[in-house]
Order: C-alpha cells, then sequence, then structure tokens
C-alpha cells in the first residue's frame, strides 16, 4: 500500500516530535545499509570502508558515542589478537612452502585418481581449519590445491568447493577453527572438554555429511583418470615452522582446557616462531607485518561497535523473544529451528555480525546449553549456502578472483542448497544427542 504525500509529512513530523524514536531508526537505517553495502561490494570497494563510514557516520551524527565505541572495539580485543596470530602463522607456512608441499603431497598420494584426490584434499582441509583456522583454508589452501589441480590437468571445481565448504564445515571442532567462536562465546569460551563433549560428534556428522553430498554432487567430474607428478621436497626451515605450528597447536589446547582466552597466546607464539624463522634466515620480521589482513581486523572492530549500537537501543528485544520461543519448542524441534534460523540469516547478513548478535541474546536471555550449541553449529554451518554467508567464503571468493577463475553465487548456491541443510541438520541431530549424553 503506497503512503500518501499527507502520511509522509505526518510521518516526518511526528519523527522530530519523538527524537528518541527518530534517533533510533537513523541508527538502524546506517546499520543495516553498512551491511548490506559490505555484502554487495559496489564498485569492488573492500568491506571494511563501508561499515567504518557507517561507524563514523554513527559518531557524527552522535547516534553513538565515543565511549560507548570505545567500550565496544575494546571488547573484541581477544578475536582481534587471535586473527593476527593466525595470519601471521598462516603466511609463514605459505612463505615456506608448508602449503604447496602438502598439496603436492596430495596429488602424489591420489595415484592417478581424482576421486582419491579429492578425498585427500578434503582431509587436508579438514586438518587445516581444525588447527589454523577456516580463513587458512580459504586464503592460503586454495591458492596451493589450486596449482597441483592445473598441474593434474582435472576438474578444479570439487576441490575448490572443498576447500570452501570444509572450511565451515569442520570450523567447530575446536574453540581455534574459527574466529566466530570466540566471537560467540565472546563472555566465556566453555573448556576444551566440555566443548569436545558437546561439538565433537556433530563436528563428525557434519565433515562426514558434507563429503558424501559433495561426492554425490560432483560425481561426473570425478570420473576418470589424472596425471600424477613428483611431490615437492619441504625444506628445512619448512619443518622448523610445522613444529612451531604444532607447539602452538598443544599450546592453544592446554589454554582452552584452563578456560584461558585464546587470543594473546595464538599472538605470542606467531611472534616467536617468526622471530626464529627471521634469525635463521637472516630477514627482516617486519615484513610479515604486511601481510596482516589490517583491514579484516578494522572490520570486525567495527561490526562490534555496530552490534553495541544496535543493542543500546534495545532492538535486540526481537531476537530475544525469538529465542526464549524457540526454547520452548521442546530440545529438539528448539535446537533445529534456532540452527536453520540462524543458518540462514548468516547468509543475509554475514556470520560475524549475526555471530556478535547471537552472542548478545544469549547472554541476555541465558540461553540453555543446547540452544547455544545449536546457535554456533548455525553461525559456523550456515555459512556453506551462499558466497555472502562468511568471512571465510569471502576470502576465498577473492583468492579465486586473484587466479582469475570466478564462481558466481548461483553456481555455489546450487551446491550449498544441498550441502548445507543436510549437514546442519545432521549435526543438530548430533548435538541433540550429546546433550542428553553428557546431562
Amino acid at each position: 500500500m503506497m503512503l500518501s504525500a499527507f502520511d509522509i509529512i505526518r510521518l516526518i513530523v511526528w519523527l522530530f516530535m519523538v527524537p528518541a524514536a527518530a534517533s533510533h531508526i537513523f541508527l538502524l537505517l546506517i546499520v543495516a545499509l553498512s551491511i548490506v553495502l559490505m555484502l554487495v561490494r559496489p564498485r569492488g570497494i573492500q568491506e571494511v570502508y563501508w561499515i567504518s563510514g557507517g561507524v563514523l557516520l554513527l559518531l557524527a551524527l552522535r547516534l553513538v558515542s565515543i565511549r560507548l565505541a570505545g567500550h565496544a572495539v575494546a571488547e573484541g580485543l581477544d578475536v582481534y589478537l587471535f586473527l593476527t596470530g593466525m595470519m601471521i602463522l598462516s603466511e609463514l607456512a605459505r612463505e615456506q612452502g608448508v602449503f604447496s608441499w602438502l598439496s603436492s603431497a596430495a596429488i602424489g598420494h591420489a595415484r592417478g585418481s581424482p576421486v582419491r584426490l579429492f578425498t585427500l584434499v578434503y582431509a587436508l582441509g579438514t586438518l587445516v581449519t581444525v588447527f589454523l583456522s577456516n580463513d587458512a583454508t580459504a586464503v592460503v589452501l586454495t591458492p596451493a590445491i589450486l596449482a597441483v589441480i592445473r598441474k593434474a590437468k582435472v576438474s578444479p571445481l570439487p576441490h575448490l568447493f572443498a576447500c570452501a565448504l570444509i572450511a565451515n564445515a569442520a570450523s567447530f571442532v575446536l574453540p581455534i577453527s574459527n574466529p566466530a567462536n570466540l566471537v560467540v562465546f565472546r563472555l566465556g569460551m566453555p573448556p576444551l572438554g566440555r566443548w569436545m563433549a558437546l561439538f565433537g560428534v556433530p563436528s563428525i556428522l557434519s565433515i562426514a555429511a558434507t563429503y558424501c553430498v559433495m561426492r554425490f554432487v560432483f560425481r561426473k567430474e570425478l570420473a576418470g583418470s589424472m596425471e600424477d607428478h613428483a611431490e615437492l621436497p619441504l625444506r628445512a626451515n619448512g619443518k622448523l615452522v610445522i613444529a612451531g605450528l604444532a607447539f602452538t597447536v598443544v599450546m592453544l589446547l592446554v589454554a582452552s582446557a584452563m578456560n584461558r582466552d585464546l587470543g594473546l597466546p595464538t599472538c605470542a607464539a606467531a611472534l616467536v616462531i617468526t622471530a626464529l624463522i627471521s634469525v635463521k634466515t637472516r630477514t627482516n620480521p617486519l615484513i610479515f607485518a604486511k601481510e596482516i589482513s589490517w583491514a579484516t581486523i578494522a572490520l570486525v572492530a567495527g561490526l562490534f561497535v555496530m552490534v553495541d549500537a544496535v543493542e543500546s537501543i534495545g532492538a535486540l528485544h526481537f531476537t530475544w523473544e525469538a529465542l526464549t520461543w524457540a526454547d520452548g519448542l521442546g530440545a529438539m524441534c528448539g535446537a533445529l529451528v534456532t540452527g536453520f534460523v540462524v543458518g540462514v540469516a548468516n547468509n543475509l547478513m554475514n556470520n560475524l555480525p549475526l555471530g556478535l548478535i547471537a552472542a548478545e541474546t544469549l547472554k541476555a536471555v541465558h540461553g540453555t546449553q543446547l540452544t547455544t550449541s545449536a546457535v554456533l553449529i548455525g553461525v559456523d554451518l550456515g555459512p556453506n549456502l551462499s558466497v555472502s554467508g562468511s568471512l571465510a567464503t569471502i576470502l576465498w571468493l577473492i583468492a579465486l578472483r586473484r587466479e582469475k577463475l570466478h564462481v558466481s553465487y548461483w553456481t555455489f548456491l546450487r551446491v550449498g542448497a544441498i550441502a548445507m541443510p543436510v549437514a546442519l541438520f545432521a549435526a543438530l541431530c548430533g548435538a541433540v544427542v550429546m546433550q542428553w549424553t553428557v546431562n
């Protein structure tokens, strides 16, 4: 129904008569528009500029106080440190040939079988995601896999999709597997033992279901044979990086078991390993600072500000009511509804802002453990539906564009529309079973 000129005038008058209502509406409009522009990226402008611009506009119009913005940015310190550490570790592994060596080892052990190669790539992506985070799989492993796939002269699509989908499907095996985990549990990460009890079985089901769906979807592309290639040797510095990565993983698992923050240990370990490699190779360690995506960290900080701004005006009241309603549906039904709603919503606004909103909502309603598990699984696995679902998938798409490859939104959706619901249903059922077992 179209509004008449008189109705529009009355609405404008009402807004100016009720300053609080007007400021709240403007705040929500700026936040919503910033997130939409972040996803659409008009003229190819990076995501961080749309979010940062939105934050600056909120501050300039005094819709958000500097104090609130500063507090919101400070809240994300652990996430920034974690991201920085993982970026440094990933770049070290790439620079010293670790990912190229792993990729060539996969093609060497495939013995001419595209199916075996796909399985090895999927397993390799799982390991990288679990221990180096999903962003490392998307950004660093994908180009290395593409290089060996081109040498083998097989269809690249199944193996590239393996990198993209496993980056999300395996991202809740450990707390360190996805920065979104730190976002959702930023007020208190469960100890490692509790985490494994809650998410161990759902993770296995997610990984297995995604693999089975992809084997079916790409059955034609995986038929036939391929060329064999010799395995690349791993340099001594690469071995040192692997040892450093193993030490870092052990340290993070210990920190998680002791219910400690993960950001500082990750960043500290990355700096120590960088120093060792730099001394050994006689290179300037500051060159690795150039490989840190400061824009990504600024993007996350901006999202923290926006979510806290939305919360400050009570706009999350609707999500509180929705989560409370889902809790009342019973264990199985409530978990499925929550997980699928969150999973689909990721693709409308990206899982980072959604994870922040989910964290604030869970804090407000004191959601049950099963509801919290369903939310996390939805935040981590839901992005496998489309390219807009997670930062890792967006980074994967950017990595492909650098290699002169283009995967359209619809191409990804045709695979994700099957893979995501099947894996999400399996993981949520696993979460329900584990909740009953734990209790």
